[in-house]
């Protein structure tokens, strides 16, 4: 008798779990990039009329996404940063940094970009730790952060590892407030104020830090357990999304405190047989949101997907059903 009372739980039950799972995003469009040699397309945003990438491979470039047939043809705008300003980060992972660049051929490692309404781009640079604005007008400039950044940062766990630090950027779209997110180990996020000319932490840099581990989802065939991730974030509403590669997922967040109030899952359109990579993350690194849906670019590093396919790719997924202040 117990046991069948058991059982009658676990079916009464299953559907309350089955109901915790994501909403799965149906995948609208995909675009194979041409264009970007390098490859490694690490930020997205829509800049006006215009949706715009950087590589984390290519420090004196922009790359406007033009749909042509059934691809985007990236096209190059030149610019040219001043010297990074001193990093705070610590001498060891400034050093690693430094010897990778050797290997790349290129230093800022730019891994996302946002826009204001004003036409200003603004691009994070991990190796810097630092926040290039580049305006539709004029020369580009190092914005500048508070000295305290990425001491609170690390004093909450984040930016201790090589490879790991800031891996996304989103301002509102009066520029006056810009959130960064550090990618894992400890994965989190940091909001700062503007006040004329400087940037400043009020009431604190960081509103967001989480550990833990996660596994992938069951498509990827793989049962390690990996650190949680954001790979990058956007703004839309007065809401903050997160991009998080592990978990095939978006987010929404508070963007006050970082709380997480719903999320959805693109994994089952991206880890199709023709569209999976042969490695035990997810390649997703950019993300856009807006009110009809959301813009999503893989780096594939290179490597061939299920159907052969090379080439950087961006994703559009339609909106979620409500929209994404659904609740």
């Amino acid at each position: 008798m117990r046991g069948a009372l058991i059982l009658l739980g676990l079916l009464f039950a299953a559907p309350l779990w089955a109901a915790d799972d994501p909403e799965q995003l149906q995948l609208a469009a995909e675009y194979p990039v041409d264009g970007m040699p390098q490859g490694n397309l690490s930020g997205l945003a829509r800049c006006g009329n215009d949706l715009m990438a950087v590589s984390d491979r290519v420090d004196n470039q922009l790359y406007r996404l033009k749909p042509i047939g059934g691809l985007l043809q990236a096209d190059a705008e030149i610019f040219h940063a001043p010297p990074a300003p001193p990093s705070n980060l610590p001498w060891g992972v400034r050093a690693r940094s430094w010897g990778i660049s050797l290997l790349r051929g290129n230093e800022l490692d730019f891994e996302g970009i946002s826009c204001d309404s004003a036409g200003n781009r603004y691009l994070v640079s991990e190796a810097n730790a630092a926040v290039l604005q580049v305006p539709g007008t004029g020369e580009p400039n190092w914005l500048l952060l508070p000295e305290n950044l990425v001491r609170q940062a690390r004093a909450s766990g984040m930016l201790l590892h090589f490879n790991a630090l800031l891996e996304g950027i989103a301002i509102d779209p009066q520029g006056e407030r810009l959130w960064l997110a550090a990618e894992r180990e400890r994965r989190g996020l940091m909001v700062l104020h503007k006040q004329q000319s400087t940037w400043h932490c009020t009431g604190g840099c960081v509103i967001f830090s989480e550990a833990g581990t996660t596994r992938p989802p069951a498509p990827v065939g793989s049962e390690q357990q990996m650190p949680k991730d954001f790979s990058d974030i956007a703004f839309l509403d007065e809401k903050l999304f997160t991009l998080e590669r592990l978990a095939h997922q978006i987010c929404r967040r508070k963007p006050s405190n970082g709380e997480v109030e719903r999320c959805w899952s693109f994994a089952e359109e991206a880890l199709a047989d023709t569209r999976r990579y042969s490695v035990p993350f997810g390649a997703a690194e950019a993300l856009w949101i807006d009110a009809e849906g959301a813009w999503v670019g893989v780096d594939n590093g290179g490597k061939a997907r299920g159907d052969g396919e090379r080439r950087p790719i961006v994703w559009r997924f339609n909106a979620p059903k409500g929209g994404w202040g659904a609740k």
